[in-house]
């Protein structure tokens, strides 16, 4: 019979879209102060660019942003025009900013999530400090390269297109990146445009899209039904419905490759492209999370299934909670990977946590410490649910082990509740792990027995002893160890082979009563100790 549980949704298209959107309303800095991460502004604050070019990625993004909205004169600020008279820059300026703009909207291979966020640009890529590659393609069979470069203007350090860089570009705008078909068209296709987009993109976008998510769907349920046999024939204990579970994040992971696949040939404007790389990159940590999470439930079942009755009491309570922790970090790593891919500064996000998870482990310190009480007690396990045990100078049987306590039913039936961090500290006398119990009385021979009679009770003892199944003797079981003014002492040193008190009680009254007949046919009494009263002689 196929097991059956809820399914667990993943968020909506709908959702992410909004989730995107409401980030790309706050400006990069934004975040920073929601975390706390802004350094508190001085009297003596740093200039800063009105424009926005501090680095590579954010000059190019606000100046596709001047590009987008028309104003080409302030897009003319993002290059470098020195080498251009200045009688011409007016003119020649926003001409250049348009053509560059077209072609880094045409080109797949532009991405501003490729450029370096940092001030000082990338440092590894080979190339000159001041210098980073803004876009490569390919001019008459040769690769041209367009760069960026880092200037000082007024004391302030920007990137900007360079000068050298200003030359190509009317050579690469001119080349014809539009397939033959869209040549075709109707004219209102190629001229309606969204976020600079061409209608006919957004179309072949938006349908292809569409087909991906169904194909998705199919080949996430293959990959499901071929792997459900494979599973069992490895792991005999797992679900058929946690197998299951796989099919939304695996079809969120191969919808997320194929739709940046299918960008490269498909190819929306520059912002375009990058607001939906950014939406990628929310579906592909949650398609990641959430396969991570499944992975975490599986876990879970097989550890539950291969502990004892008694330790599983323990999962009830604690490992489900780590679980849980596990799951709550793998979620925390996907959200900062999301901003990492969003260009936040992941560093200064990580320092803020890092001081308030330091205030709440200090406001929570008590029970933190009942919590790695708890984690002690189940690692090196001195007491299970259901032991008989020693503690502190009382007995009782174990319970319940919790995250933050430990309780016990004592022999008179009260519950005592122990912290942890208490608890795993005290020395415990665990009498349920017994492999045999210790069969050790003392007898007292009357002083008027003979030194025949006591040799002839000590052999008698050892047959007894011997010819009892469930007694394992030493070398030497019976021991004369004292002459006193009241008695003769024999110690019986011997252990009855089972773990089970009741049983145990059961072999320790037929030792006894043999013992008692033994002593009464060789008539040797027992003797007993002699009360006087403190006040004044026995009272007959």
């Amino acid at each position: 019979m196929k097991d059956t549980q809820p399914k667990r949704r993943l968020p909506t298209a709908a959702g992410l879209c909004l989730l995107l959107i409401a980030a790309r309303s706050l400006p990069a800095q934004g975040l920073g102060s929601i975390f706390g991460t802004n350094k508190a502004s001085t009297a003596t604050a740093a200039p800063t660019d009105p424009l926005n070019r501090a680095t590579p990625r954010s000059s190019m993004f606000s100046f596709l942003e001047a590009c987008h909205s028309g104003r080409y004169e302030l897009a003319a600020r993002y290059l470098d025009l020195s080498k251009i008279r200045v009688s011409e820059r007016i003119s020649e300026g926003p001409d250049l900013a348009k053509e560059l703009a077209d072609l880094l909207d045409r080109d797949p291979q532009f991405e501003l999530n490729n450029l370096s966020d940092a001030p000082a640009g990338n440092t590894t890529d080979g190339l000159s400090p001041d210098l980073e590659t803004l876009l490569t393609a390919s001019l008459d069979g040769q690769p041209v390269s367009l760069y960026l470069q880092r200037v000082t203007q007024q004391g302030l350090s920007i990137w900007m297109v360079s000068a050298e860089s200003l030359d190509k570009i009317p050579q690469m705008a001119s080349l014809d990146h539009e397939p033959a078909f869209a040549k075709k068209l109707p004219a209102w296709f190629l001229q309606t445009k969204l976020i600079d987009t061409p209608l006919w993109i957004c179309i072949a976008l938006v349908l292809t899209w569409a087909v991906l998510v169904l194909l998705s769907r199919l080949l996430s349920k293959l990959v499901i039904a071929i792997s459900v046999p494979v599973a069992r024939r490895y792991v005999k204990s797992i679900h058929t419905y946690r197998v299951e579970s796989f099919t939304e994040p695996l079809r969120v992971l191969l919808l997320a490759v194929a739709l940046r696949a299918s960008m490269q040939f498909v190819a929306p404007s520059a912002l375009l492209r990058d607001y939906l790389i950014k939406l990628l990159v929310v579906v592909f940590a949650i398609g990641v999370a959430s396969f991570l999470m499944r992975v975490v439930d599986v876990l879970l079942d097989q550890m539950q299934s291969r502990l004892d009755a008694r330790e599983r009491a323990l999962t009830y309570s604690v490992l489900p909670i780590g679980m849980r922790l596990l799951k709550i970090s793998i979620f925390c790593i996907a959200i900062i990977f999301v901003l990492s891919g969003w260009g936040y500064n992941t560093n200064a996000i990580l320092a803020g946590l890092g001081v308030g998870g330091l205030a709440v482990a200090l406001a929570a310190q008590k029970t933190i410490e009942n919590f790695f009480g708890s984690v002690s007690l189940i690692s090196d396990r001195p007491v299970l649910v259901g032991d008989f045990c020693q503690f502190g100078g009382q007995v009782g049987t174990i319970e319940d082990i919790g995250l933050r306590s430990t309780r016990i039913r004592t022999l008179d039936r009260t519950l005592v509740t122990i912290p942890n961090a208490q608890f795993s500290t005290m020395t415990l006398e665990n009498y349920s792990r017994r492999d045999r119990m210790w069969f050790h009385p003392t007898l007292h021979l009357r002083r008027d027995s003979t030194a025949e009679q006591v040799r002839a009770m000590m052999d008698r003892l050892t047959t007894i002893l011997k010819e009892h199944p469930m007694v394992s003797i030493g070398g030497v079981p019976i021991r004369f160890t004292k002459i006193d003014d009241q008695a003769l002492k024999l110690e019986i040193f011997a252990y009855v082979t089972t773990a089970d008190f009741d049983e145990y009680l059961k072999v320790q009254s037929e030792l006894l009563l043999q013992i008692m007949e033994a002593a009464a046919k060789m008539g040797i009494g027992f003797a007993f100790p002699i009360q006087e009263s403190l006040t004044g002689p026995l009272k007959q």
